[in-house]
């Protein structure tokens, strides 16, 4: 059998955007959507942050359900 190859395909996104959510985009990661777009490194540490964000979000609602219940 042959070795696998795996590749990355890294594109440009092609999203619409308004001011709020570029204002929002540089409050809470410093960086607008520009550089999101065009960046595969910046995107994947915001979405990297997003998914920590998430996943303490998703604890404390269960410590919170915990102590209610």
């Amino acid at each position: 059998m042959g070795k696998r190859k795996d590749v990355l395909f890294v594109e440009k996104i092609n999203m619409r955007y308004t001011s709020e959510m570029e204002k929002a985009m540089q409050g809470s990661h410093g960086i607008g959507y520009e550089e999101y777009q065009l960046k595969h490194d910046v995107r994947m540490e915001v979405e990297q942050r997003r998914e920590k964000e998430y996943v303490k979000s998703q604890r404390m609602i269960a410590d919170i359900d915990r102590k209610i219940f």
